[in-house]
């Protein structure tokens, strides 16, 4: 393992467990282990979660599958706050490659308490992920990503921010029930700012980058909101206003109508 550690002791030794871990279960079909996400970026916080992908030869199946739910239910509970905050894919070398329709089903661990492994599509959207890990992607284990993964262009990009506005942000609009709390409102409100800096710029930005960009851009109501949302990162004990997740709903409708006119 290479030793690049982060500014988190505590997470420097989950990972060292999870690359432990990951070699034991999966033995010679272990291709490498890369950090993405708010890590590979610059732009952790303790509000964070733990992006990983581990490269395999070939799919992960079966028993194996069942191996590494073990092992990530061990990890819980070596570390009770970041082992719930680890968050990434296993993915063949064939599918990290490039997006390939006939090809997007690979076992997922989502970040949260009691959350397991399990098979999910990482569809076009993905692309995104592709485009961080082969840029700013912190290589744990393994071979260069730019060895692994195909040029991601801008117009890529675009569509995957593109589905992702109308796929999860749309569905939010029919389930507003989820941006009652104050952090997964936060968190939409800068993940909106993402997918309209993408959009824009055919580029991917943190979200405080992306955020500076939209107030500058976007102006009032919207400044207003993305400011709260970015003070929310810090005080996430902050209550919810009054109105304002019907202000967030109102920005996600903003962004999927003018996302060509920005």
């Amino acid at each position: 393992m290479i030793d690049t550690p982060t500014l988190y002791p505590e997470i420097d030794r989950l990972l060292a467990a999870l690359y432990s871990g990951d070699q034991a279960v999966l033995g010679d079909n272990f291709t490498g282990m890369y950090l993405d996400g708010s890590l590979a970026c610059g732009a952790f916080d303790l509000a964070s979660d733990v992006d990983f992908v581990i490269v395999t030869a070939v799919d992960v199946l079966g028993e194996t599958f069942d191996a590494l739910q073990a092992l990530h239910e061990k990890l819980a509970l070596l570390d009770p706050v970041w082992g719930n905050k680890l968050e990434g894919s296993y993915i063949s070398r064939a599918g990290l490659r490039h997006y390939d329709p006939e090809h997007v089903m690979h076992p997922t661990f989502e970040w949260g308490e009691g959350e397991r492994l399990k098979m999910a599509a990482h569809d076009a959207t993905w692309d995104i992920h592709r485009y961080i890990l082969r840029e700013h992607g912190i290589c744990k284990a393994g071979p260069p990503l730019q060895e692994l993964i195909d040029p991601v262009t801008p117009d890529q990009l675009r569509r995957a921010a593109s589905a992702i506005l109308t796929g999860w942000a749309a569905g939010l609009l029919a389930a507003p029930e989820q941006i009652q709390g104050r952090e997964y409102q936060s968190y939409t409100v800068l993940s909106l700012c993402r997918i309209l800096y993408t959009l824009q710029i055919g580029d991917i930005a943190t979200k405080p980058i992306a955020a500076r960009w939209c107030q500058e851009r976007l102006g009032s109501p919207w400044s207003t909101l993305i400011e709260r949302a970015l003070e929310s990162c810090k005080h996430w004990d902050i209550p919810l206003p009054i109105g304002e997740v019907q202000v967030t709903l109102d920005f996600i409708r903003y962004a999927v109508a003018h996302t060509t006119t920005l």
